[in-house]
């Protein structure tokens, strides 16, 4: 059941991303592209709790499900709202630090066994240093990034902006609480990646007063 709720979250977040991608294509918005590889990144992180859920986890899940959800995620929403609010540089300094943390997950050691089910512990498996530091550095960096891109711009958007704060909680909670379990975590991923697609293509137009009205623009 674990897997099934996973590969449903993957699948979900991987169309989340296409939709995102194709807007990019139609608007060359490099934000939207960000977005896009944070979102499959995401759906990764998912179809990887999947393939740990249903064949048993191993190094080689692990490293996948590390790298994408603890290392990419976060830090690539978080340079799509760098990039919506005019900071151009954010885009070579995500290029340069997702090329540093694929290597760093392709590279450091794993040790210890793995459970046949259940989402592997990152302090089971990794050192502090360097891609448990890395990860959490990222985390905090990207997800700062969000929501404070989010709370400044709140007033004229704020469908939008309480669509993305809500989507980061949601992720926040399902990755970060290990009583979730794998399907916990799984579902927290799918209601946070619609979440935050919705935010991201909100228009800035819409009121969240109870009697929705165009704003004057």
């Amino acid at each position: 059941m674990d897997a099934l709720v996973a590969f449903a979250a993957a699948l979900l977040a991987f169309r989340l991303a296409g939709l995102l991608a194709a807007r990019y294509r139609s608007g060359r918005r490099p934000e939207l592209l960000a977005w896009s590889a944070g979102l499959a990144a995401y759906a990764v992180a998912a179809a990887a709790i999947a393939w740990g859920e249903a064949a048993g986890w191993d190094e080689r899940t692990f490293r996948v499900y590390y790298a994408a959800g603890a290392l990419l995620t976060a830090p690539l929403l978080g340079a799509g709202s760098l990039l919506l609010a005019g900071r151009r540089r954010a885009a070579p300094v995500t290029l340069v630090y997702a090329g540093l943390a694929v290597g760093i997950a392709l590279a450091v050691p794993v040790h210890g066994a793995f459970a046949a089910h259940g989402i592997p512990a990152a302090q089971d498996h990794l050192d502090f240093l360097p891609a448990r530091l890395l990860a959490i550095a990222a985390n905090i960096a990207g997800t700062l990034a969000v929501v404070t891109v989010a709370l400044r711009s709140f007033r004229r958007r704020p469908l939008g902006n309480a669509l993305i704060i809500a989507g980061i909680a949601a992720a926040a909670a399902g990755s970060g609480l290990a009583g979730l379990g794998a399907a916990g975590s799984a579902v927290g991923i799918a209601v946070g990646a619609a979440l935050l697609y919705a935010g991201f293509v909100a228009p800035a137009h819409i009121s969240v007063s109870f009697r929705p009205k165009l704003a004057n623009r």
